[in-house]
């Protein structure tokens, strides 16, 4: 009985550094967390309502996935990404994805392609009510969810890993803009495309998202400069788990 407490322990110190490390990536995203800036495993910790350690053993996480890296006795500085790894991830990704898109659409899984219709329109609605966690956690579903009708698990796992390294910073200004609309509505588009059998319109519609996106990257990239430090207090790790 002894041993199962340790590995019902362990199992949930697990859980928890998987939590902390997902809502670590979502304020990265959301643009709470900035490029460059230097973050306290403690100070993170606080803001969160947790130990210091599982915040440190996520930002060890984030860090073997390039998002931070570690400065002797200070915390975590965010890695800044310049407009060449923008470029890069964006160039992989559509290498990826466009003909993977092009090749579902062909294989003609109709009833498997409607049932991804709530998540697209999920996408739509959080983007509508301001809901940057709802969008970060649908537009992530939807997308992996969508490449996986293909049958390919390792695709999958290498553009969730390119997603997790690329990020958009200022969702917030975005979706007060209705910028983030705008994007969203694309994924419901790129569906209908894809249940009338349009491979060549599901392909374009695609590679436009993802051209869109990037210029989106661009723009609010720009913006940031200059901004100070912001905490990642409006981030609640349970509502984070994306």
């Amino acid at each position: 009985m002894a041993r199962l407490t340790t590995l019902n322990a362990i199992s949930a110190q697990e859980h928890l550094r998987d939590r902390v490390a997902n809502a670590l990536r979502a304020a990265l995203i959301a643009g709470d967390l900035r490029p460059g800036m230097i973050y306290s495993a403690p100070t993170l910790a606080a803001q969160f309502g947790v130990s210091a350690t599982p915040v440190r053993e996520a930002m060890l996480d984030l860090a073997r996935e390039g998002l931070v890296e570690a400065v002797r006795n200070k915390g975590f500085r965010i890695t800044e990404l310049t407009e060449q790894d923008l470029d890069d991830f964006t160039e992989l990704r559509a290498m990826i994805e466009v003909p993977t898109v092009g090749r579902i659409t062909r294989m003609g899984r109709t009833e498997e392609l409607k049932a991804l219709r709530p998540l697209a329109e999920a996408i739509v609605a959080a983007a509508a009510e301001h809901d940057i966690l709802g969008y970060l956690e649908a537009d992530r579903r939807f997308h992996l969810e969508l490449l996986a009708l293909a049958g390919n698990r390792r695709l999958v796992e290498e553009v969730g890993n390119l997603r997790k390294r690329s990020r958009l910073f200022g969702l917030n200004r975005l979706s007060e803009s209705g910028q983030l609309t705008a994007s969203a509505e694309e994924h419901v588009q790129l569906l209908d495309l894809m249940i009338a059998g349009d491979v060549r319109g599901a392909e374009q519609r695609m590679l436009t998202h993802m051209s869109h996106v990037r210029s989106l990257w661009a723009e609010e990239d720009g913006d940031a400069e200059g901004e100070g430090e912001r905490g990642a207090a409006a981030m609640p790790l349970t509502a984070a788990e994306c």
